[in-house]
């Protein structure tokens, strides 16, 4: 899991209305998408699927990044889990490992983290992956 309990505990830090979160993208017109990230956005599922429907509304990208793997997620009994997976865009799944650690990497930070291209997988029933060439 991507959450560090050591450096950002689960009770401390800022907390929004989903709402007032969609106010706030909705007033920059420069935006082409939002990412979820963390801590773990699917310890947090129901709200991240609200705010990600609110997203396909404005027809933006939907970029998570978890500290599982995608195939952990798939196998997650929670439909709040599977309909975010069904309509985002991307995730970057895999915990971030030091002795792995590439800074070469297009948008994640260690070799076993990948970019997965969720609505292409969902078409082609595989896993693809985002090409970076």
């Amino acid at each position: 899991m991507c959450h560090n309990e050591k450096t950002q505990p689960l009770d401390k830090g800022s907390v929004y209305e989903l709402d007032d979160i969609v106010a706030r993208w909705r007033k920059n017109p420069l935006l082409k998408g939002i990412t979820l990230s963390g801590g773990e956005p699917f310890l947090q599922p129901k709200a991240c699927l609200y705010l990600a429907k609110k997203a396909l509304e404005d027809n933006l990208d939907i970029f998570i990044y978890s500290g599982y793997y995608y195939e952990e997620l798939r196998q997650v009994d929670n439909p709040y889990v599977q309909e975010l997976l069904d309509i985002s865009t991307y995730l970057v799944d895999g915990p971030f490992e030091h002795k792995i650690k590439n800074l070469n990497l297009l948008f994640r930070g260690s070799a076993n983290q990948r970019i997965i291209c969720l609505q292409e997988t969902k078409k082609e029933n595989k896993l693809v992956l985002y090409n970076e060439n």
